[in-house]
């Protein structure tokens, strides 16, 4: 039997960080798949997650956990297909380190993604977006804060992870006003800004302080900003906007929500989905297509551009009977009832 917490070990520390370069965020998200695997499997065997052994990790177990992790704790297929791909990154880690464990990696990447479903996505419309911009109290330090970010995180399209990690270092504000946005994958991408987002961070930067941390945007206690104290705030002012706009009440707004109001408002003003793509540093144009599928002012143009076909009239006439009994469907069977 072989010990899995040296592996792991290994492949969390020195493998991802180091050899791979990926990211302090891919890194944690990795972490915490085999946290709530560890815990699931140790649960299940009975034992505890430090003598837990790789030989008990095989693909029953791992596809058990995968149906626990919809199930009962109500996660998406999409996060599903998330944790799975960690899962999978660390048997292929595996393969050469640890060649007895070949057929049991084998049998762990048999296991498939799920399909997922392209929803459409949640946006906010011009009059709902200055309505929660306007939102938090411009005369309180806080207020202040959240009006920046709210302005800054619609504006540039940032997720918020970008949002949050930004420095004071990343803000230029002349002559030009930008910002130099470190985007997932490790691409960076240099964004102007508005007049107003700029006059908002200008004035979050007067009774910003010195702090305690370099990040641009600092909690209550002079901390870096994180990403649920971003949420938090964002669930705070919505809930005060919804109570001029109730349209808003009808809609589940996360900050990635932001990103995609930012992104329709693009695409509208511009008529181009590369601008679009530019703009949120996507890798490859695919990302984009779905604000084309959300915005309906293309297909309304489309739709009045278009010349409808002439439909000729007819009478309906009911099928033959013996054909009717054949069709399969209920809705035909009263013909051969008759």
């Amino acid at each position: 039997m072989t010990a899995i917490a040296p592996y792991l070990s290994a492949f969390l520390r020195e493998h991802l960080p180091q050899e791979r370069r990926a990211s302090q965020h891919t890194c944690d998200t990795y972490a915490y798949a085999f946290q709530l695997l560890l815990c699931f499997a140790a649960l299940r065997l009975n034992t505890q997650p430090s003598s837990l052994e790789l030989e008990q990790i095989d693909a029953p177990l791992v596809l058990a956990f995968l149906e626990h992790s919809e199930t009962e704790r109500g996660n998406s297929p999409k996060t599903r297909n998330a944790r799975l791909a960690a899962i999978h990154a660390f048997f292929r880690f595996l393969e050469y380190r640890l060649p007895s464990c070949l057929d049991q990696a084998r049998r762990i990447h048999a296991l498939p993604m799920k399909k997922t479903d392209e929803r459409l996505i949640d946006y906010l419309t011009h009059e709902e977006m200055q309505i929660l911009l306007d939102t938090p109290d411009p005369t309180s330090p806080a207020g202040i804060r959240d009006r920046a970010m709210l302005h800054l995180a619609f504006a540039a399209g940032l997720r918020v992870s970008e949002l949050v990690g930004l420095r004071l270092d990343d803000l230029d504000l002349r002559p030009q006003p930008a910002i130099h946005v470190h985007g997932k994958g490790r691409r960076e991408r240099l964004l102007p800004l508005w007049k107003e987002t700029a006059a908002a961070l200008k004035t979050w930067l007067a009774v910003r302080g010195e702090g305690k941390a370099p990040e641009l945007f600092l909690n209550a206690h002079g901390k870096a900003m994180t990403r649920s104290g971003f949420e938090y705030i964002l669930a705070k002012h919505v809930k005060t906007a919804a109570l001029k706009q109730p349209s808003l009440q009808k809609k589940h707004i996360s900050p990635h929500v932001l990103r995609h109001s930012c992104a329709i408002h693009t695409l509208q003003a511009t008529r181009d989905v590369r601008k679009v793509a530019l703009w949120l540093g996507h890798a490859r144009l695919q990302s984009t297509e779905m604000y084309l599928r959300a915005d309906p002012t293309e297909k309304l143009e489309a739709l009045a551009a278009g010349v409808p076909p002439n439909i000729r009239r007819g009478r309906f006439r009911p099928p033959d009977k013996l054909l009717a009994l054949l069709q399969p469907t209920q809705k035909n069977a009263r013909y051969a009832e008759r």
